[in-house]
């Protein structure tokens, strides 16, 4: 019998965890629920990858590479901004400062798993991510950097808050989803694309103010992302069914290790 599909999910890194957490001075790497069953709902399996870094482990113990050769697919999930550092700019607000130590990680983890071929699917952070990976940049703040632009966050209504996205004609998501090229989706982020990185195609802007949605990368190696969270969008009947999104990754992870 096939193994079931082995997926890793970077980490969320929480390096101050707040008072009455139960873990004082200490850094904590986790992930979120959701996007962990989002995948085990296929059969696939989710493994987290913990950082290195951050805990002093001997890079020649531990390495990258190894990591990747046991997955078969990588998944960037969301959390903490992309330092502006890692783009090349000076954060304009403390705030915005980002988490420099995940970024680094991941974008080891990023070009390790193109190097051997392993497909990556990014998810609002992760498509920022991919896209400073790639060379490109990103608004620190939308609100700040492209005042004409729609509400891209609610704190209250978090995952409630949405818009419509025009997906492009032509590009593999228009495949999936057929001619309804305006769909609905959730939307949880302050940042966004403002340069498209190298070799990366734009599959899906809001259609209302033309914040950049989806991308894909050229090549052989399969790499897609998107700003929103499809993990979010469960049975919701009025959202863009995720189910397409999550079926073409893993097929791409099956094709890669046969």
């Amino acid at each position: 019998m096939t193994r079931p599909l082995r997926i890793g999910l970077s980490p969320r890194i929480l390096h101050t965890p707040p008072a009455g957490l139960g873990f004082p001075k200490k850094t904590l790497q986790y992930l979120e629920q959701t996007v962990a069953h989002w995948i085990m709902r296929r059969r696939a399996l989710a493994f987290m990858l913990p950082a290195i870094e951050t805990g002093g482990v001997e890079r020649s113990h531990v390495r990258i590479s190894d990591y990747v050769r046991e997955i078969d697919g990588l998944v960037l999930q969301g959390g903490a901004d992309v330092s502006p550092i890692s783009y090349g700019e000076t954060p304009t607000r403390p705030e915005w400062s980002g988490d420099r130590v995940r970024d680094l990680y991941e974008m080891e983890l990023f070009w390790e798993c193109v190097v051997q071929g392993k497909p990556v699917l990014g998810i609002c952070r992760g498509l920022q991510l991919i896209n400073v990976a790639l060379g490109g940049t990103l608004y620190q703040d939308i609100a700040t950097e492209h005042p004409h632009a729609i509400l891209h966050v609610d704190d209250i209504l978090y995952d409630q808050h949405r818009h419509t996205v025009l997906i492009e004609e032509n590009s593999r998501l228009a495949k999936l989803y057929g001619e309804n090229y305006q769909r609905l989706v959730n939307s949880i982020h302050h940042q966004a694309i403002k340069r498209l990185g190298r070799d990366s195609v734009v599959e899906a802007i809001s259609d209302v103010d033309g914040i950049i949605e989806a991308i894909r990368m050229r090549g052989e190696c399969y790499v897609t992302a998107f700003q929103w969270h499809p993990e979010f969008h469960g049975g919701a009947t009025d959202l863009l069914d995720s189910g397409p999104i999550l079926d073409d990754f893993l097929a791409a992870a099956e094709k890669q290790r046969m």
